[in-house]
């Protein structure tokens, strides 16, 4: 696997959604980024996914996040903590989650919150709050056969029930990646 300095932090929020963490995470294995979260961050997506969806248990989620720590064995920030308290944002609770990126090092922050980290507040660090679907279509951009093998492997872990392309793209257009939806689309055939 290619390994590259160029990290990102994925936010709680972009962890939520299972087709989007999935993605998001075979992306990471692409190895043209580092992908990192915190365990904050992974207790924040499955508090809220437990919350939303009693068909769920904590075993679940559990079992998911250390598949993830796992699969990416470098993805956990720690010792962070210190930084948090003299972090300024627009929602205090969302501190950790830049505090962390600042610990690793990160140049983008993969949220869908972009209002919670603002330009002002991330230019200091050098880092800025990226949409999923922008941060994709900017992987795109920078090495398509990565985002669409990232789909070619998520697609083809899909079995039960297997998906076709079409209902493949509509999911990940129902996640917002609008951008990154017609970029694959174009690569229908290989999907």
């Amino acid at each position: 696997m290619r390994h590259s300095p160029f990290t990102v932090i994925y936010d709680a929020c972009v962890l939520y959604p299972a087709p989007l963490r999935d993605f998001l995470m075979w992306l990471g294995l692409s190895g043209r980024f580092r992908a990192r979260w915190s365990r904050e961050i992974h207790e924040e997506w499955k508090r809220n996914l437990l919350l939303n969806r009693q068909d769920l248990t904590r075993a679940q989620l559990d079992r998911t996040s250390d598949l993830m720590d796992r699969a990416i064995p470098d993805g956990v920030v720690e010792g962070y903590e210190g930084l948090i308290d003299g972090l300024v944002l627009p929602d205090s609770d969302d501190r950790h989650v830049l505090a962390a990126a600042i610990r690793c090092g990160a140049s983008v922050i993969v949220t869908f919150n972009q209002r919670d980290f603002p330009e002002d507040a991330l230019a200091t660090f050098g880092i800025e709050s990226q949409h999923p679907d922008e941060f994709i279509d900017n992987l795109f951009d920078l090495d398509a056969a990565a985002v669409v093998s990232a789909a070619q492997r998520q697609r083809a872990q899909l079995v039960h029930p297997s998906i076709d392309v079409d209902r493949y793209l509509d999911i990940l257009l129902r996640q917002g990646l609008v951008q990154t939806t017609k970029a694959l689309a174009t690569y229908r055939g290989i999907l």
